[in-house]
């Protein structure tokens, strides 16, 4: 299972890590802007933004988990077991595999506004890239350094959501996850008030105390609570080495204290 974040300060940086207990042998993969992506649905793009990220590499083709273009449009899918549901071709739409939709908006468009507008007719088609690697169930995060958002193809459609705390998860669905936020509104980086009863009188003890309640295990719900409550209470500094310890120390102990193995942001 994976957390994934987008964190922008005086630079954007974008990571997730990739909780696996086997590996398809993944590396850090760069696509050059004359890379010709072909595609099984729709014309071959022989010139587009040049990409890094993370990806198995299948017969030449980078079959990407992640990855961030040379304008700072930054992407990546997370299991999504359950919840993902791929259509049959539509041709009154965009057709794009799921192993081809990083590629495609990656390629294509360089902010979080102009992908919105291609997802108005666009559909995630049912194909795999081959019997070796069938499809996987993925929802994906999409940022840019000022907005993200949530796309997830489900049995009633494709969903796209805003996504104005910029973390994403795995199950459940997005607009479940944003709504559970609800029941810890409670929490503080301030230190609590009492109001237990007028007949005793309490005594912080420690830093901290107004977050207690905050989620400690494993679920993916329980992560995404976590991780947002940490990323929108950082200390947002402007030098890069200040920026790249927050995200470390702060987003990185949202992701590690849930066990999971951790990838490194990209500053894009």
């Amino acid at each position: 299972m994976c957390t994934g974040a987008n964190y922008t300060t005086k630079d954007h940086y974008f990571g997730r890590n990739l909780d696996l207990e086997f590996s398809y042998n993944e590396t850090v993969t760069v696509t050059p802007r004359n890379f010709p992506f072909e595609f099984r649905r729709m014309p071959r793009l022989d010139t587009h933004h040049a990409i890094i990220g993370m990806a198995t590499v299948s017969d030449g083709y980078p079959l990407y988990y992640d990855a961030t273009n040379e304008k700072g449009l930054s992407m990546a899918g997370l299991a999504f077991w359950g919840n993902a549901d791929y259509k049959p071709e539509d041709p009154g739409k965009t057709n794009i595999t799921p192993f081809e939709f990083i590629p495609w908006i990656l390629g294509k468009f360089e902010t979080v506004d102009q992908v919105k507008d291609e997802l108005r007719a666009f559909n995630l088609v049912d194909i795999s890239y081959s019997e070796a690697f069938p499809l996987s169930p993925l929802h994906w995060i999409i940022s840019d350094r000022d907005k993200s958002i949530t796309v997830e193809s489900v049995r009633d459609g494709l969903k796209v959501y805003d996504n104005p705390i910029g973390v994403l998860t795995n199950n459940p669905t997005f607009d479940i996850q944003s709504f559970n936020l609800n029941n810890f509104m409670h929490l503080s980086t301030n230190p609590p008030e009492q109001h237990f009863s007028n007949q005793l009188s309490f005594d912080v003890y420690s830093r901290g105390l107004g977050a207690i309640g905050l989620p400690g295990d494993l679920s993916s719900s329980s992560r995404f609570v976590k991780a947002a409550f940490t990323k929108l209470n950082s200390i947002l500094g402007d030098p890069e080495s200040e920026s790249i310890s927050q995200f470390f120390a702060r987003m990185v102990w949202a992701l590690m204290t849930s066990g999971e193995r951790y990838r490194e942001p990209t500053v894009a």
